[in-house]
């Protein structure tokens, strides 16, 4: 049985649902996660891309990611809320913003990626592996 994900964002202009499980869940510390959140990493859910519906207009801002790939993060144009992510490297996944979910306790993170990135803030949790660039 497939796990049930449900969200959006802050306006409730854009809403999403993905009914597969999870492909991975982490955090990203890289530089541009950093930035884009306005925080330390950002907590994302990968999921298959095929399996991703989304109701309402989503913006897209892209930009090169150390593989040379496009990144495009997906956010909502009224009121802000980042939601989405993607990759022209891998186009049959799709990423989902944890804080962005409906129950964010369905995130559960199994790794820390760009820990070379991380902030000396940032307190990670030491359970969890970690990797100083993208393992896959």
């Amino acid at each position: 049985m497939s796990t049930n994900y449900t969200g959006g964002c802050l306006c409730g202009a854009v809403r999403y649902e993905c009914n597969a499980d999870a492909i991975f869940m982490g955090n990203c510390h890289c530089r541009d996660c950093q930035k884009a959140s306005g925080s330390g990493y950002e907590a994302a859910v990968g999921i298959p891309a095929p399996a991703l519906k989304i109701t309402g207009n989503v913006k897209y801002h892209e930009s090169k990611a150390d593989s040379g790939n496009t990144v495009s993060r997906g956010f909502c144009p009224e009121c802000g809320s980042r939601l989405f992510g993607k990759t022209s490297g891998m186009t049959q996944l799709a990423i989902i913003m944890a804080a962005s979910l409906d129950d964010p306790k369905q995130f559960q993170p199994g790794m820390d990626v760009y820990t070379s990135s991380a902030q000396p803030w940032d307190h990670m949790n030491p359970a969890l592996p970690k990797f100083s660039k993208m393992p896959m």
